[in-house]
């Protein structure tokens, strides 16, 4: 015989709601039976009774205090494997909020899951007192009709109970379900901090995600069209160098391929550098920013203090900002003659300042790059600080935490 879907997830529902409930209710009765215990002792030594009641009394109360975080766990545990709820186990963190909830909240559910599950038995039996008396003698059942009768009155009473048990049963385990977590896992502040942690590994996961797709497109470039590139630049060099006998016409767009195929490798290394620059892993942030000013389009003093590496996300970010930084001061910076880096490591902050002798004025709500720069220099948690008065000087300062 094949049992109709919907009976058969009623079933299922209500065989997982009556074993949560019959679970729970001896882990919520065992607290309200020791503190009887412990009231029951302490009347009877108010009332000078035996004299042996004070050791029993000192007994029962260590037994209560190491039954509340076992307690707990085993609630814990209860919800995870019935209703899939993970409550995460306090162990001895909170132990008066543990312990009211077992003595206030937890023997009130502990009640209310006997009689769910009380009713649920007696249910069942009285659903099926006709067979009971139906197994008795038939000439006994002929001289007791009056008993067959009230059989069927129960068995009818037991089926209304049953009918109503499912509903029950939903109902008190969503009510467990809403107010038990909260008070057996962690708490607000516990919550928030868990949070925090979650998102600051999930933006330490996007920053290396990003670093790592740009290193992954850095060296495609390098492996592959730049190489390309490299190629026909010398082929069109070979070509201007040996065809000699070529119209004027067609050694000027030789010339001009040949050109335009330079001017495009050094766009292209430019480009690469600035997704990410291989010094920056081979020989650190020292030799990848000497490697910056350089090349920068003005004179560039720079000053570094690192007594050691630094996590590859910090130095990163560093390259990134001196190299915006001197970009910005090339094309913006008015009249500006030179300009100023100094890296330095105090403890476990780095700090990286770049200057320049311009006429200032530069406002990070207008754009030049500076809105995206915060951002880059947020994403490791640093900050940044720019002055920029009219007629100068304009400084940038950016604190970046490191673990050194």
């Amino acid at each position: 015989m094949k049992i109709p879907p919907r009976l058969r997830r009623a079933l299922t529902r209500l065989t997982r709601d009556t074993s949560f409930l019959a679970l729970g209710a001896p882990l919520h009765l065992l607290m309200g039976f020791l503190l009887f215990m412990v009231f029951g002792l302490v009347w009877e030594i108010i009332g000078g009774g035996d004299s042996s009641a004070p050791v029993v009394l000192g007994f029962t109360l260590v037994l209560t205090a190491c039954c509340v975080p076992a307690l707990t766990a085993a609630q814990c545990w209860r919800f995870r494997q019935l209703l899939g709820i993970d409550v995460p186990r306090p162990g001895w963190r909170r132990p008066w909020r543990q312990f009211g909830y077992h003595c206030l909240a937890g023997a009130l559910f502990g009640v209310l899951e006997a009689l769910v599950v009380g009713l649920l038995v007696a249910g069942v039996g009285a659903s099926l007192a006709p067979a009971w008396v139906y197994a008795l003698p038939r000439q006994w059942r002929i001289e007791h009709l009056v008993v067959s009768t009230q059989a069927a009155y129960l068995s009818v009473a037991g089926l209304v109970v049953l009918a109503s048990v499912p509903g029950l049963a939903a109902a008190l385990v969503r009510l467990e379900s809403q107010v038990v977590p909260p008070l057996l896992g962690r708490g607000r502040e516990e919550d928030l901090e868990r949070r925090v942690e979650d998102l600051t590994e999930s933006r330490a996961g996007a920053v290396d995600a990003a670093d790592a797709e740009r290193r992954r497109i850095e060296r495609d470039l390098h492996d592959g069209a730049q190489q390309r590139l490299v190629s026909m630049a010398l082929h069109l060099g070979l070509a201007k160098a040996t065809l000699v006998d070529l119209p004027p016409e067609a050694r000027e767009v030789i010339d001009t391929a040949h050109r335009e195929a330079k001017e495009a490798i050094e766009e292209l290394s430019s480009l690469v550098r600035g997704l990410h620059p291989a010094v920056l892993d081979e020989l650190g942030l020292d030799a990848a920013l000497s490697g910056l000013a350089a090349r920068a389009p003005l004179p560039v003093r720079l000053r570094v203090d690192l007594p050691q590496r630094l996590a590859p996300a910090v130095e990163a970010v560093a390259y990134f900002v001196v190299s915006e930084a001197l970009t910005n001061v090339a094309k913006h910076a008015r009249e500006a003659t030179r300009a100023d880096v100094t890296v330095t490591l105090l403890g476990e902050i780095l700090r990286v300042v770049i200057a320049d002798d311009g006429l200032g004025g530069a406002d990070p709500v207008r754009g030049s790059g500076l809105t995206g720069l915060a951002q880059r220099v947020r994403s490791v948690d640093g900050t940044l600080r720019m002055s920029s008065p009219v007629g100068g000087p304009t400084m940038m300062s950016v604190e970046l935490p490191c673990q050194s």
